[in-house]
């Protein structure tokens, strides 16, 4: 598909001629793993380390893995935390065949399974990642303990989400991905003025995500909105695992959509609402959202 191949070279173009680095952060060290659909980066906090249970983040573009930081030394004395970036966003290179299918996502998440020997874990994921973790315990339910959403309704009503918040030219096939890359930064500090509340600050979440599209970093908007939208009638049923939906009421992206939507394609889902969060409940209430996730996963508890 062309538009795969596009974001693919403008991805790599991006990285190749960037001049600056992430700035580091303290206790965090990455590493790549090859997928079938890209080359991921990843942190791990406890690798090899089967004591603990696991929790699988990904991180909502335009965050990467850094904006976790916060959120990751609540959780790390009590489980074993792997954070990547989906192929197209951060530091992850999408190959030029990676449409953002919901079987490629899929994909993605299995291969960093297997290259880090993690027999079965649970998948923290956000809005439209959270279909690729709903994906993977389709496909591979003994490979998930259960599934710790954030802003993940049901799939089909993505279409009017996507609708109201993209311009038609962002949903256009390589019209969109070229439109995306030339205005990434730009996107990418107006999103966060959508996201969160409404007089947030919202000051570190875009400093952090420029740092990393300054240092080469992708945020390929235009495609995972049109993989998705391609996907919208895919049945989503049949996951048997522990599901709890995070949904965050100050988010004015989602002012229009219904997280009960979800209970129709997983009926015994426990949704909570966060009545004082937008976008990013994770990043918003850490210490809130890190009690719940604990709770849920089991393993050793703060005291």
């Amino acid at each position: 598909m062309l538009s795969s191949i596009i974001d693919s070279a403008l991805a790599q173009t991006a990285k190749f001629f960037s001049s600056r680095k992430m700035p580091v952060v303290a206790n965090m060290s990455f590493r790549t793993v090859t997928t079938p659909v890209g080359t991921v980066r990843l942190y791990d906090s406890a690798p090899n380390d089967r004591s603990k249970p696991c929790v699988v983040f990904v991180p909502d573009g335009p965050n990467v893995i850094e904006h976790h930081a916060a959120v990751f030394s609540l959780l790390t004395p009590h489980v074993r935390v792997v954070c990547f970036d989906m192929p197209g966003f951060g530091f992850s290179l999408p190959r030029a065949t990676y449409g953002h299918s919901l079987n490629q996502g899929a994909a993605a998440v299995i291969a960093v399974l297997d290259a880090l020997s993690i027999a079965k874990t649970w998948l923290a994921f956000s809005c439209g990642n959270g279909f690729y973790a709903m994906r993977t315990a389709q496909l591979a339910p003994d490979r998930v303990a259960g599934l710790f959403l954030t802003q993940t309704p049901a799939l089909r009503v993505m279409a009017p989400w996507t609708q109201r918040i993209l311009p038609r030219a962002l949903r256009t096939p390589v019209l969109g991905q070229i439109l995306v890359w030339l205005t990434r930064k730009k996107l990418s500090h107006g999103w966060y003025q959508v996201a969160l509340p409404r007089g947030a600050d919202a000051s570190s979440y875009q400093t952090t995500a420029n740092n990393a599209l300054t240092a080469g970093g992708s945020f390929c908007l235009a495609s995972i909105t049109q993989g998705l939208a391609r996907e919208i009638d895919t049945p989503m049923s049949g996951i048997g695992v522990p599901c709890t939906l995070l949904w965050g009421e100050k988010d004015h992206s989602h002012k229009h959509t219904d997280p009960a939507s979800l209970l129709n394609d997983i009926p015994h889902a426990e949704i909570i609402r966060f009545a004082d969060c937008g976008h990013f409940s994770d990043l918003e209430q850490p210490a809130r959202y890190c009690e719940l996730l604990l709770a849920r996963v089991g393993g050793t508890k703060p005291a």
